[in-house]
């Protein structure tokens, strides 16, 4: 089995970087579920803004998942491979920006672990990685999106969903993690890295390009169009 998964970026347009295992590891706090290595992004505008519309809902409420730009769009397949697994039906619940809602959510969240694997996953996808052994899960995919159905063979990039709020989210947003198996109960996460991408740093003035690497923590990323140089061994962060 490969040690390190190399994907594309699952989507098109500019997202931002959260729980990233360039920060740490486990990156979302915990081994269970395959989630060693696992990394979010949240779809934002031209001006870096998850949702342009801020009112009393969002200090005070819960908001509906359309305000935000991530919900909808297309999320794509970040290897070429065979679909294994797919679940959809999870309802797009309520989106959490008020501390005032969040509170109350994270304080739930040892009843969803309750309720099952749908609870915390929402509807995902699994494509298997080429030859490698392991298997690409895409996680909170929008009710009714799903594209494939197992046993389809998907092309890198073709559209397999579309972006949403189901499973464990406060605001619309895609996790993608690899393990080693597609049994979420004793798979293991295995590292990843993405290709061919532009990164905007925390604090950074300009977009830098990536050949393969893990985003940071808080920073903005993009597809590159282009594919990088002819040759040679491609630039690791």
């Amino acid at each position: 089995m490969s040690q390190v998964a190399v994907l594309d970026l699952p989507f098109t347009g500019r997202w931002s970087v959260q729980n990233s295992p360039a920060r740490r590891v486990p990156s979302h706090g915990t081994d269970r579920l395959g989630t060693r290595y696992a990394i979010d992004f949240v779809g934002v505008d031209d001006e870096h803004r998850t949702a342009p519309l801020r009112d009393w809902r969002t200090v005070l409420a819960t908001e509906p998942p359309e305000r935000f730009v991530a919900f909808g769009r297309p999320i794509l397949a970040p290897t070429s491979g065979t679909v294994v697994a797919v679940h959809d039906g999870e309802a797009d619940h309520a989106a959490r920006r008020s501390p005032l809602a969040l509170v109350p959510y994270a304080l739930g969240q040892a009843a969803r672990l309750r309720q099952g694997l749908h609870a915390i996953t929402g509807n995902y996808v699994t494509v298997t990685h080429g030859d490698t052994g392991t298997v690409v899960t895409l996680v909170h995919l929008r009710s009714g999106s799903l594209r494939v159905g197992v046993g389809d063979e998907v092309s890198a990039g073709q559209q397999l969903a579309e972006c949403g709020n189901s499973g464990n989210s406060t605001q619309p947003h895609v996790h993608v993690q690899v393990t080693d198996s597609v049994d979420w109960a004793v798979s293991h996460g295995v590292p990843l890295r993405f290709r061919h991408y532009r990164e905007l740093p925390p604090g950074a003035d300009r977009f830098q390009d990536v050949e393969t690497g893990v985003p940071a923590e808080a920073a903005v990323v993009e597809p590159r169009l282009d594919r990088g140089p002819a040759g040679g061994d491609p630039v690791r962060r």
